[in-house]
Order: C-alpha cells, then sequence, then structure tokens
C-alpha cells in the first residue's frame, strides 16, 4: 500500500490508473482457483483490482478519476517497429473477460474509462496528466509500466506496484532520481538505452541501466551522447556506435504522446456517486461477498454523506511500559480500581493463547502492555480476577471480540461499562465503519496508527516497544472516547439502550459465536454437488437455447443476449443498460414464451444455493460445528445479521433451504434443537403503534389474521375468502410495514397499479388508524430528521427533506419501516436476554446458539425438553406488552429443519 498523500493544499487531484497493466498484475497476484463463480468464471484479476481500486482512493482522496485501458497491440508503435511487443505470450484463458468485467465495475463506479484505437493506455495517461498538471490538478497515476516515470513533475506522482498491486511505491522526481541517478525528463533516453525485454525493444549488448546512466549523466542527453558516440571507449563503445539506430528507434517509442485526442478535459472526469444498484448487481453476479471489500469500496462512494474534515492533532502521549514476568499482579493493585482503557490483538478462532497482546490505559497516562504467553501464574490469576470483576470497569471497542478472544484463555469479561464501537453505532447508526481510527479521526481529532497488519495475525514481541506503544495509545483513545460518548448518548436518548440492551447482547452474542451449532458435513457435501450439478445444467440448458455460450454471470452479456438477440421486450432501464436481476426476469417469464428467463432464474438460484452450502462446508471448525460471527452494527435498523458464514442467506420457506437446514444438527452429549419466534410480529408492532381498533380486533379475534382482515377489506364472510384473496391482503400488510408503495405491491402480485392502489385504499378505510399512523410517521420524522422506535432506538433520514424526488421517497420509506423493524429488532433481544438469563437462573444446561431473522436457535441439554419449551415461551411471551400480544410457535427437532414450526 502506498503512503497516504499528502493533503497540505487544496488542489484538484486527479488520479489515473493503467487498467489493463494493473489487471494483468492482479490476475498473477492472486490464484484463480480461488476466485472462481459458481459457472466457473474466473474473477482473480477483477477482485485485485477492485481491492486496489478501494485502497487507492482511500488513500489517495481523488477529486476526480480515470482508468485507461488499451485497445489491442496495434499501436503507431507496431506499425513504426513491427517487432514491438511481438515477443509477447498469449494472453491465459483465465485472464478473457476479466477486463471487460473490470469495465462493467467502473461504468457502475461511475468511473470514466478511455481506450483508444491506435494508441496505449500509457498515451492516455500522459495525455490527461499532462493536461491536469497544466490545469493546476495534483495528479496520481498508478501503473506497472516504467514509462510512465518521464512523466514524473512536482505535480504529477506515479504509484508503482512492487507487490502484486497490493503494494505501491511512491516516485517522485527525488525518488527517480534516487533509484535511477536523472531526473525523470532523461527517463526516455535511459529506457532506449536499457531496452526493454517486455516490449521486445533491443539493448545494446554489454550495456545495462549502472553503464545508461552513467552515460546520460557524463553527456547529458541521449541526443548529445548519439552525437559524441565516438567519444565512449572500449568494447562499450564500439556497441552503442553499432546499434545507435535501435536505440535512436527505442527513444521514438518510449516517449509517450501527451495530445492523443480524448474529447474531454480533466474536469470532465469529477468522481460522482456510484449505481448503487448496479455496483451491489454486479459484485454478487461476481459473487465477491467479502464484507470487507464492499465496506472499503463504498466507503469511498461519493455519494455518501461526508462530515466536515477535522483538525489532525498529534497522538496522545501515554506513561506507558511493556510489564515484565510478574509485573503485572502490581500494575493492576496499582491502577485496576479506575476505569481502565482495554484493547487487544488476537484472533479467537485460531483457538487457545488466540490474544498475542494485551493493553491497558488509564485516564491519568499511566499504561501497561503485556504479553499473554510471558504471564506467570500469580499475573495469570490477577489479571483473571480483574477482568471477571463486575465491580472494575473497563471501557473496550467491539467488547463482543474481547470477550471471545479472552474465553480462549480461559478469563471471564465482566464490568464493561463502555463499547465505543456500540456506542458509536447507537449515536451513527447510518455510519458504514465503527473502526477506532476512524471514531479517534472524527470525535477526538486524532490519527491512530495501526499495530500490526493483518488483522491481528502477527504476534507482538515483548522487546518491540513501539507496536507495544501504539497498542497503549489505542487503549487511551477508547477512554477518552468513552467520554464523548457518554455525552452523545446522553443527548439522543440511547443511555438505557447501550447499559440495557447493546452491552447484555453482545456477551451473549460472544456465548453464542463460542458455542457454534453442529453441523452435518457429508449431508452439506452431498448438497453442494447436488446444486453444483442442477447449476451446470441451467448453463447448459441456457447456451442450447440461444445456440451459443455466453458467460451467464455478465450483464452485460445478458442484456445483448435478452434484449439483443432475442429481441425480448425491454426492461427497466439502467444506467448500464436494462436490468437482468430476479423482479425482471420473472416479469420476462410472464410477458414472453421464451424458456431463458426461467432457466436464468433456476441458475442463479442454484448457484446461490450452492455458493451458500460451499461457505458453510468451509466454516466448519475442527470441533465440527459452524462458528457464525453476529453482527450488531450492521443494519441501521437495529437488527442482527451474520457472517462467515451468512446464515441470513438460507431461504426459510424454499426446498432447498428446508434441505440446508438439515445440514445443522444436534450437537454430542445434548438432545435436540428448538426453535422460537414471534407470529406476525411486524404486524403486531404496526397494530400496536398505530392502535387501530380493527387491526388489533383481529389479532385479538384468535383467528387466521390475513383470513380476517381480507374478509373486512373484500366486504365477504370468512369463509368465502379464498387463497388468492388471502395472498393479496399478506402482501399488502407486509408491504405497508416495510413501505411499500402502490407499484411495489403491483409488482409482487402482478397485477395493475391501479388494481394495487385500489386494494390499498379499500385497506386504508377499513383501517384508517393504520393510514393515519403511517401518515404521521413520515411527517413527524421529516420535522425532526429521524424516527425512534418504542425503545427510543432512533434512525437518522436527513434526505426527508432532499429535493430529489427519488431519495426523498426512499426516505420516507424507511421511515415508515424503520420504527416497525426496528422495535421487532428490540423485542428479539429483549427475548435472547430474558431467555439466557432464565435458563441461568434455573441451572439449565440448554444454551442459545443462533439468532436468524426472527427466530431463536437452542440446544436442549438431556431431560430439559419440557421445561425449557415452557420456559422459552413464557420469556419471549413477557418480553414486552403489545395491545395486539405476542404469540411465540415453538418447535423441536433433531436438526434445525425438523425442529421447524
Amino acid at each position: 500500500m502506498a503512503e497516504n498523500a499528502s493533503q497540505t493544499t487544496t488542489a484538484p487531484r486527479l488520479l489515473l490508473l493503467d487498467g489493463h497493466s494493473l489487471a494483468y498484475r492482479a490476475f498473477f497476484a492472486l490464484p484463480a482457483e480461488n476466485f472462481t463463480t459458481t459457472v466457473g468464471q474466473p474473477t482473480n484479476a477483477i477482485y485485485g483490482f477492485t481491492s486496489m481500486l478501494a485502497n487507492t482512493l482511500r488513500d489517495e482522496q481523488p477529486s476526480h478519476v480515470a482508468v485507461a485501458f488499451d485497445v489491442s497491440r496495434v499501436t503507431w508503435r507496431s506499425e513504426r517497429f513491427a517487432e514491438y511487443k511481438a515477443t509477447r505470450s498469449a494472453t491465459p484463458d483465465e485472464f478473457r473477460g476479466q477486463v471487460e468485467l473490470i469495465g462493467e465495475l467502473l461504468d457502475a463506479m461511475r468511473v470514466r474509462r478511455f481506450a483508444v484505437s491506435g494508441f496505449e493506455a500509457d498515451d492516455v495517461i500522459a495525455t490527461l496528466a499532462t493536461q491536469a498538471a497544466a490545469e493546476g490538478f495534483e495528479v496520481s497515476i498508478v501503473t506497472g509500466d516504467r514509462d510512465a516515470f518521464q512523466l514524473v513533475s512536482d505535480q504529477v506522482t506515479v504509484l508503482y506496484p512492487t507487490k502484486g498491486v497490493s503494494e505501491l511505491t511512491r516516485f517522485t522526481p527525488a525518488k527517480v532520481e534516487e533509484k535511477y541517478g536523472l531526473t525523470p525528463e532523461r527517463y526516455p533516453d535511459f529506457a532506449a538505452l536499457r531496452g526493454d525485454p517486455s516490449d521486445n525493444l533491443p539493448g545494446i549488448p554489454g550495456v545495462g541501466e549502472k553503464t545508461a546512466a552513467k552515460w546520460l549523466a557524463q553527456f547529458g542527453s541521449l541526443e548529445a551522447l548519439a552525437e559524441r558516440a565516438a567519444e565512449v571507449k572500449g568494447k562499450a563503445g564500439q556497441n552503442l556506435r553499432d546499434h545507435l539506430e535501435s536505440v535512436l528507434l527505442n527513444r521514438v517509442l518510449t516517449e509517450l504522446v501527451r495530445d492523443v485526442e480524448l474529447g474531454c478535459d480533466p474536469a470532465d472526469l469529477i468522481r460522482e456517486p456510484y449505481d448503487g444498484p448496479a455496483l451491489l448487481g454486479l459484485l454478487d453476479a461476481l459473487e465477491f461477498r467479502n464484507p470487507n471489500l464492499r465496506e472499503r469500496l463504498f466507503a469511498v462512494d461519493p455519494g455518501a454523506e461526508r462530515e466536515e474534515p477535522v483538525a489532525v492533532e498529534d497522538g496522545v502521549a501515554v506513561a506507558g511500559e511493556v510489564l515484565a514476568v510478574g509485573a503485572l499482579s502490581p500494575w493492576l493493585a496499582a491502577h485496576g480500581g479506575a476505569p481502565l482503557g482495554l484493547t487487544t490483538v488476537d484472533d479467537w478462532k485460531l483457538g487457545a493463547g488466540s490474544v498475542h497482546a494485551v493493553a491497558l490505559a488509564t485516564a491519568e497516562g499511566p499504561a501497561a502492555w503485556f504479553d499473554p504467553a510471558q504471564l506467570d501464574e500469580a499475573d495469570e490469576r490477577a489479571f483473571a480476577a480483574w477482568a471477571g470483576a463486575a465491580d472494575q470497569p473497563k471501557v473496550v471497542h467491539n467488547a463482543k471480540a474481547v470477550q471471545r478472544a479472552f474465553a480462549e484463555h480461559g478469563w471471564p469479561l465482566a464490568g464493561v461499562t463502555m463499547d465505543t464501537a456500540l456506542a458509536a453505532y447507537l449515536v451513527q447508526p447510518g455510519r458504514r465503519s465503527f473502526a477506532l481510527d476512524a471514531l479517534s479521526l472524527e470525535f477526538l481529532g486524532r490519527e491512530l496508527e495501526q499495530p500490526v497488519e493483518g488483522g491481528g495475525q502477527l504476534a507482538l514481541g515483548a522487546d518491540d516497544a513501539a507496536e507495544a506503544e501504539t497498542l497503549m495509545r489505542h487503549a487511551r483513545t477508547i477512554l477518552d472516547l468513552e467520554e464523548v460518548f457518554r455525552a452523545r448518548l446522553g443527548d439522543v436518548g440511547a443511555a438505557e439502550l447501550l447499559d440495557d440492551l447493546e452491552l447484555p447482547t453482545s456477551a451473549l452474542l460472544a456465548r453464542m459465536e463460542r458455542a457454534g451449532i453442529a453441523a452435518d458435513r457429508a449431508w452439506l457435501e452431498r448438497l453442494e454437488q447436488q446444486f453444483a450439478a442442477a447449476a451446470q445444467q441451467a448453463v447448459a440448458e441456457a447456451h442450447a437455447s440461444v445456440g451459443h455460450e455466453f458467460n451467464l454471470g455478465s450483464p452485460k452479456q445478458l442484456q445483448e443476449v435478452f434484449f439483443g438477440e432475442l429481441g425480448l421486450p425491454k426492461t427497466k432501464r439502467t444506467k448500464t443498460g436494462y436490468t437482468t436481476d430476479a423482479d425482471a426476469l420473472v416479469w420476462l417469464a410472464a410477458q414472453t414464451e421464451h424458456e431463458l428467463p426461467v432457466i436464468m432464474l433456476r441458475y442463479r438460484e442454484q448457484s446461490r444455493m450452492r455458493t451458500t452450502v460451499e461457505g458453510l462446508i468451509k466454516t466448519i471448525a475442527s470441533d465440527g460445528r459452524i462458528h457464525t460471527t453476529f453482527q450488531q452494527t450492521v443494519a441501521a435498523t437495529g437488527r442482527l445479521s451474520s457472517t462467515d458464514p451468512n446464515l441470513q442467506n438460507i431461504p426459510v420457506r424454499t426446498d432447498e433451504g428446508r434441505a440446508i437446514r438439515r445440514g445443522f444438527v444436534v450437537g454430542e452429549g445434548f438432545e435436540s434443537l428448538l426453535t422460537a419466534d414471534y407470529s406476525q410480529i411486524e404486524l403486531r408492532v404496526m397494530a400496536h403503534l398505530s392502535e387501530d381498533a380493527g387491526l388489533i380486533d383481529a389479532f385479538t379475534s384468535g383467528e387466521d389474521l390475513h383470513t380476517t382482515v381480507a374478509s373486512q377489506v373484500f366486504g365477504v364472510p370468512k369463509d368465502a375468502v379464498d387463497a388468492e384473496m388471502r395472498r393479496k391482503i399478506k402482501a399488502m400488510s407486509y408491504g405497508l410495514a416495510y413501505g411499500l408503495s402502490a407499484f411495489g405491491l403491483s409488482q409482487q402480485l402482478a397485477i395493475t397499479p391501479e388494481e394495487a392502489r385500489g386494494l390499498m385504499e379499500t385497506f386504508f378505510e377499513r383501517f384508517g388508524g393504520v393510514r393515519d399512523y403511517l401518515r404521521r410517521a413520515v411527517e413527524e420524522a421529516r420535522a425532526v430528521g429521524y424516527t425512534e422506535t418504542m425503545l427510543g432506538r432512533r434512525r437518522y433520514l436527513p434526505d426527508l427533506t432532499s429535493s430529489n424526488r427519488q431519495r426523498r421517497e426512499m426516505a420516507e420509506r424507511m421511515a415508515l419501516n424503520a420504527p416497525i423493524q426496528g422495535t421487532a429488532a428490540d423485542i428479539v433481544k429483549i427475548a435472547m436476554l430474558r431467555v439466557d438469563r432464565a435458563l441461568t437462573r434455573e441451572g439449565l444446561g440448554s444454551r442459545l446458539l443462533l439468532q436468524v431473522h426472527d427466530e431463536i436457535v437452542l440446544e436442549l441439554a438431556p431431560g430439559e425438553r419440557e421445561q425449557v419449551t415452557d420456559l422459552v415461551r413464557e420469556e419471549m411471551g413477557a418480553a414486552t406488552t403489545l395491545r395486539a400480544p405476542l404469540t411465540v410457535s415453538v418447535g423441536v427437532g433433531a436438526t434445525w429443519e425438523a425442529a421447524a414450526h
């Protein structure tokens, strides 16, 4: 990674990238076998390029950006010298098609790309760099071609990859001179003398880089050297004279063209907000599900909300010490009674001994660092006692991760009074990153260096004082953030949410993650093979249906096939063409008799299921269990999600989803699994918030809700409500809770917008309280700028007053949805905590394992089935009081699927 660009000027910053060069480097840096979609499309070059681009946008912070590509090997250079690049090997088959997909990715990011016939990417870059520098831009060029060094100046910097595309070296004029002993202006002379085997430009026998640099230092330029070639003595001089003609041709070929006709100016390359749906769709199609990549990519979206820059101060000073063996116990005795900032370097999934380093800090300045492997018995006891003491206050960042890692050492964790990540989430639920360095910069105006690379894979040595000091500063920063966030939480009325709900939930989730859930590997492996075979069969059928092969993972190729070759009806227009998303395919299947839309739907579903199962298999740990990671700060509404693996990817009501859930089984020493969830919780919350008497009566009547409501809406007796009526009412009822529009309802039910609008109007005539509540929710949110759940969880929606209609309407849908879904999420967390505490209170061996959607999964100890079933019903039912009372459904079985209810 390149060092960060200087931010000392306010000049516009242009970032230029050599797309083909960087993609090719990424291709060889990442193994193709690890980056291939379910249909066999290699994606290693795309992934590496995307990761590099996200990092470079973050580090360089450009205001303008463009990417240049080669068109072909036929350029003005090959016309001048037929052997130019003639010796290059053929493009690997695995690389073919990836550049095209990179182009689609750039289009979705709204990054301008250039490919000019007869010229190379370097010529385009040279043209833009020259123009931009003349117009006062600062320019950064990312390229793997050293010919770009000739462009380096006080305004132009080259970032040259030195390891794949992950490490970039910054070449300034001083760096070029240090490396080659010459100025950037003389680099083409140097390259001409040296020759370039990769471009098939012949060098001078016996003359390398040192001799070439020496001659240029002596004579000043290649032109002067050529004129005075007779003065060069010895065999090298003779070789120079014998090859002077080819050297002078090299010089012509290595000079970059700076006046390519592009039809635009650098000012036209200003960064624009992403086409979010198109980009997400492409990332899904490429099967790039790494949350870290997505977070980095969207963190640099120009359309993301920006805070005003803060003044950056030097890092806080700490009076830290690296504790020797036997020194921890007395240090804790001296400082442990006051609140301490606590941070670690760890990776809990490595197993025992996974905490590599621990740092503690006080508000007064004293701090300490120790290596857990170096603790003696007395220190170990003292630290475990302090960590587990509820009356010893601790301030941490991501308490769940700390507790999880501590548990690997047998250390408890109690007395956490503040988790700065959770606090930031409650204060700013819509932000994308809760990393400590980002919070430090924003709320303290303080930059933090990172203690280690690789997410804790590198252990810190006790003699590495600089790394220890860095980690101690992190601990002190966490403590300083505590004061800031306590005030912020008070301002937004979220202090109780943190103390009474989020912190206890965090501790419970840590135990659930460590427990994991047992998996039937053999069953999952058979499922993966079945899904893979079904996906491949769909690929073959798709190819047969159009008479040739094409890439089912490429949105661009799908558009060409669907709307070009087959001439199917046009779907919704996007920035990159007509959409081929799932809704569009369903519509096309209904509108036409062609089989391809149905085949594509089947292909995507089978591919998705195969990827889901493959991910599950990869995450089965050595104990035979899957240990997902619950994400507590991702959804702005307060809902939990999971990663590594993502258990929410498993469908609830399809045959494929049920088959996958059969792979989650009861573990050794336990009797069965129990699942429990609330019946129609979002609708019950909507009934409670709206206080609509008719809807509340429908819930309390004890009859089927959707049948009862359908009877009232359609004006027929309950026994006259048919399946289609019930389906429409169910879709509309849930749609209202999620801010569904009449058009959205029409799409979902395959009816006209007018019919959908009439259905909604009839519903509101019968249930006026719901209509009034939904109107009131949006109006109140627009007035104050946020929504609130019953527990006071806020979601800020600044776009409610946006002049952009599309953004405003999206915010209005969120305003309808957030209080309902957020309240439901809060209730589920309360229920989890009540169940867990009751299990402990009763001394039972059963335990919670999972929380997925609105469902919780427990593992039942032998002989506890009846008692735990009653306990779960009672505790979940008492989680809160609603006007439409909560009802709990429970099921028990040997597998997750068998326990369904």
